[in-house]
């Protein structure tokens, strides 16, 4: 390669790593980071597009994958609260989808000495799921549900913490809940609207999108990331 390439070469390299967006960092520390949960019957590779969005938004992100049926309740909120404090970082958000919005919410509820950071919930049933209500009914259906049957089916107090939680609710109504005939609309297909909706929470959005579409959505992911950066939803 002659001389004049090789130059021409090496401005490319260098134009190609300046449009990469660096993570916010200052001497080795992160300044925003994000720890993804799933919800009930899934695993924690299908958050990888949400969490794409979000790394190029420039947070850090972690996945808490965890046993959504058969683990133990209380060790998977001592497990994520271990995690929180082993980030690296001046504020620690929480991005909870479905159940993962429970999870998340119990494990921090009573906690003085976790980082400080948002909590986003992506189709939470917080007041109960009617869904589950009626699995449960099923023969089995205590086993299908698993550990976190009783907030499944129960929901979740009036959030009381001092962490600013949003919730994003879907409004597409294709999926479970359709074939078992328990929701009353608007809703995801598997969760109400009106079941996502709890006291104490700073703000709330509805969005076109399914239950498990709420993970794919170009627009759930902006405003996740809005609400992680100012505690509110961003009008677009």
């Amino acid at each position: 390669m002659t001389p004049t390439r090789r130059s021409q070469a090496a401005r490319g390299i260098v134009a190609h790593r300046a449009v990469r967006a660096p993570q916010p960092a200052y001497n080795g520390r992160m300044t925003e980071h994000v720890i993804l949960l799933h919800g009930v019957w899934m695993r924690g590779l299908t958050l990888f597009s949400l969490a794409r969005r979000l790394r190029a938004a420039g947070f850090g992100v972690d996945v808490f994958d965890y046993a959504s049926v058969f683990g133990d309740t209380e060790a998977t909120f001592e497990r994520l609260r271990a995690q929180m404090r082993a980030v690296n970082a001046d504020r620690v958000h929480l991005v909870g989808h479905s159940l993962g919005g429970i999870v998340a919410l119990e494990a921090i509820r009573r906690e003085k000495d976790l980082p400080r950071g948002h909590v986003v919930c992506l189709g939470p049933p917080l007041r109960g799921s009617s869904v589950a209500r009626v699995l449960s009914g099923f023969p089995g259906g205590r086993f299908v549900l698993g550990a976190n049957r009783e907030a499944l089916v129960d929901g979740v107090a009036h959030w009381d913490g001092s962490r600013p939680v949003g919730v994003v609710a879907g409004e597409l109504p294709f999926g479970l809940g359709i074939s078992i005939g328990a929701l009353a609309a608007p809703h995801d297909g598997t969760v109400a609207v009106e079941e996502t909706r709890l006291g104490g929470l700073a703000d709330h959005r509805t969005v076109a999108a399914t239950h498990t579409g709420l993970l794919f959505s170009p627009h759930v992911a902006e405003l996740t990331i809005g609400f992680l950066r100012h505690g509110r939803f961003v009008p677009r």
